[in-house]
């Protein structure tokens, strides 16, 4: 049995939409100071509230290069974009506005999933190969691939290629360091499990 470290499949993808999606919070923050503001009797901690995370959601793709521990400041400001949403939704509810309410109430319930979905990609991702099957990572456990659905598999520069017998090719960057003896183990592994 062969374990080794990978970069998750969509880690690449999530990381570059993150900008885009911590912009679009923060001006949807923006847009409910306009909503609160309006009121007959605004609520100036709500209000407040709403210019803090917008400016924060905002300015935080720009600041997160300095960041050490990327995954959990991420993960901390999604909780608290999420936490902000959802108390924003109990605030206008209350005060007679359901649509306003009721999106706030999606948005935070997406972006609490958002954010999970973050969490779990930033993880440390394994492949594991075994005799019966290769299993992968997924956002929400792992998936299982019999050998009898790989035309080929193979381990070359540090990428590892899964060549499906339905046409489908995936490319994983493998984190760990592996000689070239290693490497022609393990592949000697891969083609005798195909071929079995």
């Amino acid at each position: 049995m062969y374990k080794f470290r990978i970069l998750h499949p969509n880690a690449m993808t999530r990381l570059r939409l993150q900008p885009v999606m911590h912009g679009m919070i923060g001006i949807l923050f923006l847009f409910n100071v306009i909503g609160v503001y309006k009121m007959p009797n605004p609520n100036w901690f709500i209000a407040a509230l709403f210019v803090v995370m917008g400016v924060a959601s905002l300015l935080f793709p720009f600041m997160l290069r300095r960041v050490r521990k990327i995954a959990e400041t991420n993960t901390v400001l999604r909780m608290l974009q999420a936490f902000t949403m959802l108390s924003g939704c109990l605030f206008f509810l209350s005060h007679m506005q359901p649509i306003i309410g009721f999106t706030l109430l999606l948005a935070g319930l997406g972006v609490a999933y958002i954010g999970y979905a973050e969490y779990r990609i930033l993880q440390p991702s394994y492949v594991t190969a075994d005799n019966t099957a290769i299993t992968l990572p997924t956002i929400f456990g792992s998936r299982r691939h019999g050998w009898n659905e790989m035309k080929n598999v193979i381990l070359r520069n540090d990428l590892l290629t899964l060549d499906f017998k339905n046409n489908k090719l995936l490319q994983l960057e493998v984190l760990d360091e592996f000689g070239p003896v290693e490497a022609a183990e393990m592949n000697a592994f891969f083609q005798s499990r195909i071929n079995a």
